[in-house]
């Protein structure tokens, strides 16, 4: 070893640091690659992916190599420094090569390359793993025994080692942080989309549905020339018919289907029975995503909401299902809403019997969407009587002022959102 000059042994230490800092910053790249995007790149061809994604099926297998490589060089280099050492300064210089050794091993075979590869996991993993990988095939007879032997201490330890690639699902709570992790690489609106239909499931039909007594329908006890005039102005595509009391529903009509013959002077109530489709009727607790699958099916896109006794608790529609996904069908928020009127002093006058979660999505509010589903339910029940108008109360931070007030429900109240506080409650008397 004397006659090898001090400038080969020089070279070769350096070429050993380079091995040592490959090995690292490939174990590195290779565990910090987003698996998903890796999934995407080896299924659109992308070679230095496919040869990834293959090497990362056997975790144990691609450490074990790479430790093996990265101690042997590291062991080489030690080796090396200490002859070095030795022919420089004698004994008294093993200690500073050692030292010296370790540093230069710190900084520039560990550290730097897994921060580099940390940062650029692609750059370093997909060129490494064409290397890796026939390294892997000359190693496996080594890799194999070492890896046995690892194994078996573990499942000693009462480690599972049978699915040692790890379960790479994602639960709902993580896709969520997903998208909104995804930034401007997903448009806003999408976000949202993709977030509320995560959201379908939390949300049954009784928290979007029409209430019953905000449904409308066509009682047939009325007068023919009534049901006719409420047929030709009427804002909806479809409408539950029922005679005396909407739990006596009798079908659904399509106004499609019947407007060409409210001309006809023999037109009689008959002939729109005729024209009925048999009324669909869902449980009140139904899941959103239950549901839609449901209208799909059932080739249906309204349905009667019922409760556990078979009451007719409300009304609801495929519309009012895609709301939740896409918003609502319009451009300006307050177009369509006959529940929701701006004042000039920034505040609202909205109508009692709101939905909540229709009016949270609305407004970006956030009112409590566990207890009542309108807004006279959340009103009253916090404060456990019928107010008077002028009554006020605070709801989740929400100044809410009592207008008017009908028979035995709010029939419209006043919430100023630029005055809300920190949620509490509190009540005064007008």
């Amino acid at each position: 070893m004397n006659d090898i000059p001090l400038s080969a042994l020089f070279i070769a230490l350096g070429i050993l640091l380079l091995l040592s800092a490959f090995f690292s910053s490939s174990e590195t790249g290779l565990m910090t690659l987003n698996r998903y995007r890796l999934r995407h790149l080896a299924k659109i061809g992308h070679g230095g992916a496919k040869r990834a994604e293959k090497l990362l099926q056997r975790p144990d297998r691609l450490i074990g190599m790479i430790l093996i490589g990265n101690n042997f060089v590291n062991i080489l280099a030690s080796s090396l420094a200490t002859i070095i050492a030795m022919r420089l300064g004698g004994e008294a210089g093993i200690a500073i090569g050692a030292g010296l050794l370790t540093l230069v091993l710190l900084i520039f075979a560990e550290v730097a390359p897994k921060t580099l590869a940390a940062m650029h996991p692609e750059r370093i993993a997909f060129p490494a793993a064409y290397i890796l990988g026939p390294l892997l095939t000359i190693l496996y007879p080594v890799v194999w025994v070492i890896n046995s032997l690892a194994n078996a201490l573990l499942r000693l330890l009462g480690v599972d080692t049978k699915n040692l690639s790890g379960d790479q699902s994602l639960s709902h709570e993580e896709l969520r942080t997903v998208l909104h992790e995804a930034g401007g690489m997903i448009p806003k609106r999408h976000q949202k989309m993709l977030v509320s239909i995560l959201d379908l499931n939390k949300v049954a039909v009784e928290d979007i549905m029409v209430p019953r007594n905000e449904i409308t329908g066509i009682d047939l006890e009325d007068d023919l020339p009534e049901i006719v005039e409420q047929m030709s102005h009427s804002h909806h595509a479809r409408l539950p018919v029922y005679e005396g009391d909407i739990n006596n529903v009798i079908g659904v009509v399509n106004l499609r289907h019947v407007l060409h013959l409210l001309g006809r002077e023999d037109f009689d109530k008959a002939m729109l029975r005729e024209l009925l489709t048999a009324p669909y009727f869902i449980p009140e607790a139904t899941p959103l995503t239950t549901q839609l699958l449901n209208f799909q099916r059932e080739e249906e896109r309204v349905a009667m909401v019922v409760d556990e006794y078979g009451d007719i608790q409300g009304l609801v529609t495929l519309e009012d299902i895609l709301e939740e996904i896409v918003g609502e069908f319009t451009t300006d928020p307050y177009a369509t809403s006959r529940d929701i009127h701006p004042q000039d002093d920034g505040s609202y006058l909205v109508d009692g019997g709101v939905n909540i979660r229709s009016l949270n999505r609305q407004m970006d509010w956030q009112l409590p969407e566990d207890g009542p589903k309108t807004l006279n339910g959340v009103i009253t029940e916090y404060l456990e009587i019928l107010p008077e108008p002028g009554t006020s109360v605070k709801i989740n931070g929400y100044p809410i002022e009592v207008v008017q007030t009908s028979g035995n429900a709010v029939k419209t109240a006043r919430i100023n959102a630029n005055l809300r506080a920190v949620p509490s409650k509190e009540v005064s008397e007008g």
